[in-house]
């Protein structure tokens, strides 16, 4: 699964850094940023909870794990 954070969209509330500290961080630019490409399909509950918080809905969530 990846996670995107849309620079233009993102205020710097870093609700998802709560959430998700291992994958997101705060930048310079007072932004939050993805830490890693990557991100485990076991974290898929708290990105969808990082992605529900952020109050400007920044965060867009890519990919699925299959189905087997």
């Amino acid at each position: 699964m990846k996670a995107t954070v849309d620079p233009s969209r993102c205020e710097g509330n870093a609700r998802c850094i709560g959430v998700a500290p291992g994958v997101f961080e705060l930048g310079d630019d007072d932004q939050a940023h993805v830490r890693a490409g990557d991100i485990a399909e076991e974290l898929r509950p708290l990105m969808e909870q990082a992605a529900r918080l952020c109050p400007r809905q920044a965060i867009s969530l890519e990919g699925q794990k299959a189905q087997s």
